[in-house]
């Protein structure tokens, strides 16, 4: 008979809400096993025993950023206008996870840069799951194939992720009027995708395509 688990998914779970709320309170410096296990109501053993130490807890906060995130992307329903569907996946939920949950979007965008390369790691899969997602939808609004092997969906996306995580800093710093915000986002968005779409219908300059 194996040994009973004495933490379990409830657990953990109950520690990473505990977590991020820490980290969006006072920041991921103010992260420790105690305090977490203090503000979850359960022992240090109980985290050490999850998550080993306080990177592993930014593990998998970041695990949990991503995943998240690119859950709400991947239910988001598709209709017949797929540029309005991007537009508005972005809005309703990158914008809208940003917000909720500040202290994951400072994690995921953030704060990896600041984790060692062997951790950073550990939630490599579902941030590159979360990519894909918006991946796809770039390349069925701008009606091209071949994902980020494709240079024209590869700068789209990185372009797209740069607005993204530029409003929602701006936001999260009081920097948007909190009465048109979401106008602004979308107004953005409108603009961004439809300048990309217009460059990709004009007609190749074959002097440009030269140099």
């Amino acid at each position: 008979m194996g040994r009973p688990r004495i933490h379990d998914e409830a657990t953990a779970e109950a520690l990473l809400d505990a977590a991020e709320r820490i980290v969006a309170a006072d920041g991921p410096d103010a992260l420790s096993m105690r305090r977490v296990a203090a503000a979850a109501g359960t022992t240090t053993r109980a985290v050490y025993s999850l998550f080993e130490s306080k990177e592993g807890l930014l593990v998998a906060l970041g695990n949990r950023a991503f995943q998240l995130l690119g859950s709400w992307v991947n239910e988001y329903p598709r209709t017949h206008d797929p540029a309005a569907d991007l537009v508005n996946s972005i809005v309703d939920n990158f914008r809208r996870w940003a917000l909720e949950h500040p202290a994951l979007f400072r994690i995921a965008f953030q704060r990896i840069g600041e984790l060692p390369p062997d951790l950073t790691q550990r939630f490599r899969p579902a941030r590159l799951k979360a990519l894909a997602d918006l991946v796809e939808m770039v390349s069925r609004a701008l009606g091209l194939e071949g994902g980020l092997t494709n240079p024209e969906v590869r700068d789209a996306t990185i372009k797209i992720d740069a607005l993204c995580e530029g409003l929602a800093l701006l936001e999260l710093r009081d920097g948007l009027p909190p009465d048109h915000a979401e106008e602004i986002w979308r107004e953005a968005f409108v603009a961004l995708i439809s300048g990309m779409q217009a460059a990709l219908a004009l007609p190749q300059d074959p002097i440009a395509a030269a140099t």
